[in-house]
């Protein structure tokens, strides 16, 4: 026999108290309260840098000082860039790329410039006030042998404890994926670009 509509919303009650009991105990089970975590965007899919800026709204509307740094992106001006510029008081920006790996087409020069911007982070990781970093597009200078793993692992696994840094990039090197807290992979299902619709602004920059 169906039950009655009263019925069923004891039911569901009844249904999510039990669920809430389990998530309370798993909460409860968990005894670090705050720790900085290493967190990586990585994957064919879109969205990589598109989730670390998301994250940057997150921790500006609780007052975090951010450093972002960006390692191969540089060519065109874009709307995060624009947008971010209005916390000046919050946001240290550095694009130190100089665009994509193909327009340059000098690795010596694409080198330097990684090398200057991981010396940017490094800096910007010695601020004592910082509580969010983004690395963005560093696992791209890792893929293409722009600076060394060994080291970029040591600094980022002995950094300040309560320092969040963001990694984005495809192809993340599996020793900094086993490194990391949190790891998403972007899987690639359609983009709009194999319709031949070409990179907007306000969607892809």
């Amino acid at each position: 026999m169906p039950r009655t509509l009263e019925e069923e919303a004891e039911h569901h009650r009844a249904k999510m108290a039990k669920r809430k009991a389990v998530q309370d105990a798993e909460v409860a089970s968990k005894p670090i309260l705050e720790k900085g975590l290493l967190i990586v965007h990585s994957g064919p899919g879109k969205g990589k840098s598109t989730a670390a800026f998301g994250l940057v709204l997150r921790a500006l509307g609780h007052g975090w000082p951010i450093g972002v740094v960006q390692f191969i992106k540089g060519a065109w001006e874009t709307g995060e860039r624009r947008a971010l510029s209005r916390f000046e008081d919050l946001v240290s920006w550095h694009t130190m790329g100089e665009g994509f790996t193909w327009e340059t087409q000098d690795k010596e020069r694409d080198k330097a410039a990684a090398g200057a911007a991981w010396e940017k982070a490094r800096e910007l990781m010695a601020r004592p006030d910082l509580r969010l970093l983004v690395l963005d597009e560093l696992n791209i200078a890792l893929r293409y042998d722009y600076l060394a793993l060994d080291e970029i692992l040591s600094v980022l696994t002995h950094r300040r404890p309560d320092l969040h840094v963001v990694v984005t990039g495809r192809n993340a090197k599996p020793d900094l994926i086993a490194a990391a807290d949190l790891v998403t992979e972007m899987g690639l299902v359609k983009h709009p670009f194999a319709a031949g619709v070409r990179a907007q602004a306000g969607i892809e920059f």
